[in-house]
């Protein structure tokens, strides 16, 4: 005899319990933490866009243009790396450890809208023609984990900042 786990309405709670706490969390930020995710999400942008050249610059090049999904990844990736960063800006009361889910939603991201004959290890261990038929079809796979992985690290510290907010 066989068990199979089936959904149940409290394995879909989860989820978007979660999300509603983030977004309630979002809500109580102060002008200070919005400052900090700007800054925080220009950063990301500049440091995700310019080695990639998804923002033109005289000093990195690309020799494979962008393709087209390379600019939202790029968006969203610096959006939520923002959000995730102003997370750790202290309000006052002691954090919980770190999460990793956002640092490896950062080098996904990176991984995935560089130029795939550009990245100097894809190239050492692939050659240009492994980067080019190995690792540029499984860059979009990269940047769908990246975003989820970000997202996931962003909406679980917000959730955490409502669901059990430390006493002073």
């Amino acid at each position: 005899m066989t068990f199979t786990a089936r959904p149940t309405a409290r394995s879909f709670a989860a989820p978007a319990r979660l999300a509603a706490q983030a977004v309630r969390a979002l809500g109580l930020w102060t002008r200070v933490r919005w400052g900090a995710a700007l800054a925080a999400a220009v950063l990301s942008a500049l440091l995700l866009g310019l080695p990639t050249d998804l923002i033109p610059n005289p000093v990195f090049g690309r020799e494979i243009p962008p393709t087209w999904w390379s600019y939202p990844v790029f968006a969203l990736s610096a959006l939520l790396a923002g959000v995730l960063t102003a997370t750790y800006v202290r309000t006052g009361r002691p954090r919980e450890r770190a999460t990793r889910l956002g640092s490896a939603g950062a080098l996904l991201s990176f991984l995935a809208v560089g130029c795939p004959v550009c990245n100097k290890l894809v190239l050492l261990a692939l050659g240009t023609t492994g980067a080019l038929t190995l690792w540029a079809p499984l860059q979009p796979a990269l940047a769908a984990a990246s975003l989820v992985l970000l997202a996931v690290a962003t909406v679980r510290r917000l959730a955490g900042e409502v669901a059990c907010p430390a006493t002073a």
